[in-house]
C-alpha cells in the first residue's frame, strides 16, 4: 500500500531530495546534480524564482521506504503573462509501476485544481529557465550540462496515467568529425559582406553586472513568440547567471553587435558533467571537491545552453556566426564536440541551422500535458 505525504519537514525534503542519487545508483548515464545546489535550488527563501510562485513537493513511500516523488508549480507572472490557469508539475521520479506512477500524477493535479488551474503540463524543474522535459529518446549517452537523464519506462507510464504529449525539445549535437567547417566559412564571409558593422565579441566578465542586463535583454525580446516564454525578471535572471559564472568559458560565450548595437548573444557552457558523473552521491564532501578538480581540467565538451536574436535581425545570419564562433573558439580549446540544446520543436529556423553546421539529433525531450 502506498501512502502520499506533503513534505512539510526538513527531514521529508532530505528524502525528497535523496530519492534520486538512490533510484539511478545503477543507471551509468545518469549524472547525479550536485545536492547542495539542488537544494538551494527548491529553496524558496534562496531562489528569487519562487518570488510569484505558488508550490508543493510530495513523496511516494511503501514500507516506509521512498518510491516516487513529484512537485507542483503555480507561477503567477507566467499565467499572466500567457493569459493561462496552468500549472506544472516537476522533478518526478516513480519506481516501475503504473499504479504508483497514476498516484503521483493525481495527487499533483487534484493540488492544481483546488487552487483554479484548468491544465497541468511538465516536467518543469521548476521553470523554464532550468532543467526542461523528459527524455525520451538518446538514452544510450550521457545528458550534457543542466540537461535531464530520466528512466526509459516514465513515458508509457505518464502516458497510461492521462499525461498527452504537449511539445518536444531536441538536442543536436555537433563534433569535429562531423562539423561542417568549410560551409559555416562561406556562410560567414556571406554575413559580414552584407553586414559589415557587425562583430562578434566574446563576454566581458570583469563587467558582468552589464553584461548579464545586456543578455536579459536579448533574451527577452528574442523569445517573447515561443512557446512556454514568459518574461524573466532581473532577480531571477541575476541569480541564475551568478551561479554560471563559475563555469562559464568567455571564449565560447558571445555577444553580437553592429555598430556598437548588441543584436544577439550566445552562451555555451562547459560539459561540468563529464566532472560531475564521478560524483556519484552529488556530495562536494569530503573527496567529492577533489574529483571534480581532477576531471574538470579533462572537459572536451560544450553546450550551448542560451541563444538569442532581437527580432529585427533574425533571418540574417548572426545565429549560424554566434554558433561558428563557438565552434571554432572551442576546437581552438580543445573542445570536440558541442550541444546545442534545447532546441523546440517548432523551432525551424534553428534546427536548420543545427542541421547545416553538421548537427545531428540525439536526444529528444518531452513536455507532456493534462487538463484538468
Amino acid at each position: 500500500m502506498y501512502g502520499i505525504s506533503y513534505v512539510s519537514e526538513p527531514s521529508q525534503m532530505k528524502a525528497f531530495l535523496q530519492f534520486p542519487y538512490d533510484h539511478y545508483a545503477t543507471d551509468e548515464n545518469w549524472v547525479a546534480p550536485l545536492y547542495i545546489q539542488q537544494r538551494d535550488l527548491l529553496d524558496a527563501n534562496k531562489n528569487p524564482y519562487f518570488a510569484d510562485v505558488a508550490h508543493a513537493y510530495f513523496l511516494a513511500e511503501k514500507n516506509d521506504q521512498v518510491c516516487g516523488r513529484i512537485a507542483v508549480f503555480i507561477n503567477r507572472s507566467w499565467n499572466t503573462f500567457q493569459k493561462q490557469q496552468t500549472g506544472f508539475f516537476g522533478f518526478f521520479e516513480s519506481q516501475n509501476d503504473p499504479y504508483l506512477v497514476k498516484l503521483l500524477v493525481e495527487v499533483a493535479t487534484d493540488w492544481l485544481r483546488e487552487r483554479g488551474m484548468n491544465k497541468m503540463i511538465g516536467p518543469i524543474n521548476p521553470g523554464f529557465m532550468y532543467e526542461l522535459g523528459m527524455l525520451v529518446d538518446g538514452h544510450e549517452t550521457e545528458p550534457y550540462v543542466m540537461m535531464p537523464w530520466t528512466k526509459k519506462y516514465y513515458d508509457k507510464l505518464l502516458t497510461e496515467a492521462g499525461m498527452e504529449k504537449e511539445i518536444d525539445l531536441f538536442a543536436y549535437v555537433v563534433d569535429e568529425k562531423n562539423v561542417a567547417l568549410d560551409r559555416i566559412n562561406r556562410a560567414e564571409a556571406i554575413v559580414r559582406k552584407r553586414m559589415p558593422d557587425l562583430s562578434i565579441r566574446p563576454v566581458n566578465l570583469s563587467d558582468f553586472g552589464n553584461e548579464v542586463r545586456i543578455i536579459r535583454d536579448i533574451f527577452n525580446q528574442a523569445w517573447k513568440d515561443n512557446w512556454g516564454f514568459s518574461p524573466v525578471s532581473e532577480e531571477e535572471f541575476d541569480h541564475i547567471a551568478k551561479d554560471l559564472k563559475l563555469i562559464i568559458d568567455k571564449d565560447i560565450a558571445h555577444i553580437a553587435e553592429i555598430k556598437g548595437k548588441a543584436v544577439g548573444f550566445s552562451v555555451a557552457l562547459p560539459d561540468m558533467n563529464q566532472a560531475f558523473r564521478h560524483i556519484r552521491n552529488g556530495r562536494l564532501l569530503p573527496f567529492g571537491i577533489f574529483k571534480l578538480l581532477w576531471y574538470r581540467r579533462k572537459i572536451n565538451r560544450i553546450r550551448t545552453a542560451l541563444m538569442g536574436v532581437i527580432p529585427e535581425y533574425r533571418g540574417k545570419g548572426i545565429d549560424a556566426l554566434l554558433h561558428r564562433e563557438a565552434i571554432v573558439k572551442g576546437l581552438a580549446k580543445g573542445y570536440n564536440a558541442s550541444e546545442l540544446s534545447w532546441l523546440l520543436e517548432t523551432n525551424t529556423d534553428m534546427i536548420r541551422v543545427a542541421e547545416k553546421i553538421g548537427g545531428w539529433r540525439e536526444k529528444t525531450y518531452r513536455i507532456y500535458r493534462r487538463n484538468i
